[in-house]
């Protein structure tokens, strides 16, 4: 059996493990972020198969239609999308307006693409501003107003996607490694104030999950060091104790039991989904 036919035996587990396990997400609205493609889709995926409605969003109408019928076509669930680019502030305020249109969403998974990569002494003043209104402040203020609803209902999900960065500095992308460490913060605070309001907030830490960010860095180090993209994809499978790279639906498993009552009781977590790549104790 092939790497990817275990990952197919590994995806049809998992669906027959929700039933066992009963996660079931009927009724749910789930709002994912940077969700035509990559972490985001592969959550959006997820979510759908455990029964969840879900609203996607990102900058690409074409690449988000293409996302929509694929979950359509696999989940028997309403389906949402939204066309913004999350830098830009009237994308931000519109973004709410439409929210509003469609409900307010149990489940909130943020989700973003990363800062370009390079060294700490590459970078402007420019591009540090840049990976803030990335990484961020859109998570701020996505949160600050999905939280009233939330409140309303009595139950909130809320999920923020960082990386491994945060733990273990990664070489060539200095803007992750330093903006994301803001969102462990960001959740060990939120999940102390929201917590009494029945809102979880936890954190996921993937390791390295083969998306177009994730070719877009080989790219950059393949360059650098004068080999092929797929030399330097399987470098960064070297260090992985699974010896493989992350898919995005593997992602998406954590959040949904996150999101369920099964995972109810975890709260303020920043958690590695890595293959064990990470070398630090805590």
């Amino acid at each position: 059996m092939n790497p990817y036919q275990n990952l197919l035996a590994h995806n049809e587990a998992f669906y027959w493990g929700l039933e066992m396990l009963r996660i079931d997400l009927s009724g749910k609205l789930a709002f994912t972020t940077a969700s035509s493609k990559g972490i985001g889709f592969g959550v959006a995926r997820v979510l759908a198969r455990a029964g969840a409605d879900v609203i996607i969003l990102s900058r690409n109408e074409e690449n988000l239609k293409r996302a929509k019928e694929k979950i359509k076509s696999e989940s028997n669930v309403e389906v949402h999308y939204i066309v913004a680019d999350l830098t830009k502030m009237e994308d931000l305020e519109r973004t709410i307006k439409e929210l509003k249109d469609i409900g307010d969403p149990d489940i909130f998974f943020f989700s973003t693409g990363g800062p370009k990569p390079g060294y700490f002494m590459e970078m402007s003043m420019e591009d540090w501003e840049g990976a803030v209104k990335l990484l961020l402040y859109p998570a701020v203020y996505l949160t600050k107003a999905l939280v009233p609803g939330m409140e309303r209902k009595g139950f909130g999900r809320i999920v923020y996607s960082t990386s491994v960065a945060i733990k273990e500095p990664i070489p060539n992308i200095a803007l992750s490694n330093v903006v994301r460490i803001a969102m462990a913060g960001l959740v060990r605070t939120l999940a102390k104030e929201l917590g009494p309001k029945g809102i979880t907030v936890n954190g996921i830490m993937p390791g390295i999950i083969r998306t177009d960010r994730v070719i877009q860095l080989a790219q950059d180090r393949a360059k650098r060091e004068g080999k092929s993209v797929e030399e330097a994809l399987k470098e960064y499978a070297k260090p992985i104790p699974l010896g493989r790279l992350g898919e995005p639906e593997e992602i998406g498993y954590l959040v949904a039991f996150l999101a369920s009552e099964l995972g109810s009781y975890i709260n303020g977590a920043m958690i590695p989904v890595d293959g064990g790549r990470l070398n630090s104790v805590f």
